[in-house]
């Protein structure tokens, strides 16, 4: 190769290396700094959004998960926004991207579930850690909530875990909700006894009990609710504080039993009168 040839060569790598350079260096620039830019618009905002995560009092255990996800999707825009700046095409990686995530997520579709609905949960505060619910067939204290799962304590102490897809998605009753609640009874006196000395002897057991409230919308009532097959049905309503519900409700059969006794009213049981005849 003569020196002419060589000067040709070396003019041509040149021309092309500053063609190169010219294309994909400003390109590499621009990207550099939207993505030292992009950075710290991300951390901002993960900052900003931490900020009314605690505005919002969100659960301790659910804020680092929200934040991390948040900073992952940001900076997952911002790693393609940059790719498309270098020329880089992103169609295909976003479509397998796309494919592998629906294949994931059809995979781990109960897990998923059950981790939305402690989301859900941890987010709405349906019930919280020391509530008495009933929910999913069980009835107990709630104990831990978790991202998965929900741990119930039953009353003869039992701990049982309920998932928390279903649990978010199904009816709930929260007993621990509202300060007071009503207690209702049911008691039968025989056919024959004095309705009225049933009411005064109910009302003076209910006047007895200090835990029962009275007055607006916490009045006390008693009425016949029926005729039954075999006795003469009262219910009884009394409002009281939600953490004395099961001991009025215990203490006021027994002393619904032992005083009809000494007043002379019957409790009746179920019974059958048989008439023969003889021809």
């Amino acid at each position: 190769m003569d020196i002419e040839e060589m000067n040709t060569t070396f003019e041509s790598i040149k021309t092309q290396t500053i063609e190169i350079v010219s294309e994909y260096g400003l390109k590499l620039v621009g990207a550099i700094a939207v993505w030292i830019i992009g950075s710290m618009i991300v951390k901002s905002m993960v900052n900003g959004f931490d900020k009314v995560l605690d505005k919002s009092k969100t659960d301790p255990s659910l804020k680092p998960f929200l934040k991390s996800i948040v900073g992952v999707l940001l900076k997952a825009l911002l790693v393609i926004t940059v790719l498309t700046m270098l020329g880089i095409e992103m169609t295909s990686f976003v479509a397998i991207l796309g494919a592998a995530g629906l294949a994931v997520g059809m995979a781990l579709s109960g897990t998923l579930q059950n981790f939305a609905g402690g989301v859900m949960i941890l987010i709405f505060k349906p019930f919280k850690i020391g509530d008495f619910i009933d929910a999913q067939g069980y009835t107990g204290v709630v104990s831990e909530i978790q991202i998965f799962n929900t741990i119930m304590k039953t009353l003869d102490n039992k701990t049982i875990i309920i998932p928390n897809g279903g649990l978010s998605t199904s009816s709930m009753t929260n007993f621990s909700v509202e300060p007071f609640r009503r207690v209702d009874f049911t008691f039968g006196v025989g056919y024959g006894d004095s309705t009225e000395k049933t009411k005064e002897v109910l009302n003076a057991l209910i006047s007895a009990d200090k835990r029962i409230l009275s007055g607006g919308d916490h009045d006390s009532f008693v009425a016949v609710s029926g005729l039954g097959d075999s006795s003469v049905d009262f219910v009884v309503r009394v409002w009281v504080k939600a953490e004395d519900y099961w001991g009025v409700f215990f203490d006021m059969n027994e002393n619904v039993y032992n005083t009809f006794n000494k007043e002379g009213l019957n409790i009746p049981y179920p019974q059958m009168d048989v008439h023969v005849h003889k021809n």
